[in-house]
């Protein structure tokens, strides 16, 4: 009975979030929205002990793929959204050859240069990616009503609640997925996995599985923005929001399903309403760097282990259950 009375009342609160915000405001939430999804899928990735530069250009595949498929071949725009992310999730399968035959520093240098190849294409050809200027004009996602509500998805508070109905099943897969033997085995190839090869475990099979997983959401992420924004380049999807990227899942933490998620809503409502509003928004990289390296030295853990000492001291609670990555 509690668990559904926080559920109810946590729905309640997502849909009044963004009613009495400003325009930009509201704005500023449909991307929070989408940056939850695309940290939380980054995720998935570390749980095998890898950790990738590319997954925004990733991000960037699902985005060109749906636009492509919407203006190129008129597939219906939520159809091409899910295409987008399958998009993605195949190219990643690709990349997983060259790339999982290196491990550690090696892989993320290896990443980041499979990503930077894949921004010079799009860069470098005008047909049918639109070189540095991208594509332009992408269809918006079709307009609906349900019962007296009318969706206008040029409204940021309608695609702020299809955004939320998205994000929250693309999450409640992303968590059954780590919860189920498959997750598990995730944590094992990180963790023990000499043990887990000698087990019969296939550590490259299960990390690449983990890195196409991880790109399929984050496809569906940039698919999202695609159709929100309707216009999409090479530099939407650079290495600064990469470092976003980063520095989100590493102040929030990555031991818990929660920690990245902290971590990217925190450090947003730092830059929208604290840096933002006293005009140092443009020191935003600098900032994130020194909170990075604070977060390091004196929060190894990240905010998710302050969560986890608050619950710790609440009467009549036991000590928080861990992750199995710890």
């Amino acid at each position: 009975m509690r668990n559904l009375s926080i559920f109810v009342l946590g729905g309640a609160a997502l849909l009044a979030l963004p009613h009495g915000l400003s325009f930009s405001q509201q704005e500023i939430l449909v991307f929070l929205t989408l940056n939850i999804l695309l940290v939380s899928s980054y995720r998935l990735l570390t749980l095998t002990g890898e950790w990738s530069l590319a997954h925004v250009v990733i991000m960037g595949v699902g985005a060109y793929a749906s636009a492509l498929y919407t203006k190129e071949l008129g597939i219906w725009v939520p159809v091409s959204i899910l295409l987008g992310g399958a998009t993605a999730a195949l190219l990643a399968v690709f990349l997983s050859f060259p790339l999982f035959r290196m491990k550690g520093f090696y892989f993320l240098i290896g990443s980041f240069a499979a990503g930077e190849i894949i921004r010079l294409l799009w860069k470098r050809f005008r047909d049918p990616f639109g070189g540095a200027k991208g594509i332009k004009g992408i269809d918006p996602m079709p307009d609906f009503s349900i019962g007296i509500y009318d969706f206008d998805f040029f409204e940021p508070v309608s695609y702020y609640y299809l955004s939320v109905a998205v994000v929250a099943v693309c999450l409640w897969i992303l968590w059954r997925i780590e919860r189920s033997p498959v997750g598990l085995t995730f944590h094992a190839v990180h963790w023990q996995d000499r043990l887990a090869e000698a087990s019969g475990v296939n550590l490259r099979a299960y990390r690449t599985l983990a890195f196409s997983i991880a790109s399929g959401f984050a496809g569906i992420s940039g698919a999202l923005m695609a159709h929100y924004v309707g216009t999409i380049n090479p530099t939407s999807f650079d290495v600064d929001l990469m470092v976003f990227v980063l520095t989100w899942a590493i102040v929030g933490g990555t031991a818990t399903f929660y920690g990245p998620i902290l971590g990217c809503v925190v450090l947003t409502v730092l830059n929208e309403i604290v840096l933002r509003e006293m005009g140092f928004e443009q020191l935003r990289p600098l900032i994130y760097g020194l909170i990075m390296i604070l977060s390091i030295l004196f929060l190894p853990k990240g905010l998710e282990s302050l969560v986890q000492k608050l619950a710790s001291k609440r009467p009549g609670k036991g000590t928080p259950e861990r992750s199995p990555a710890e």
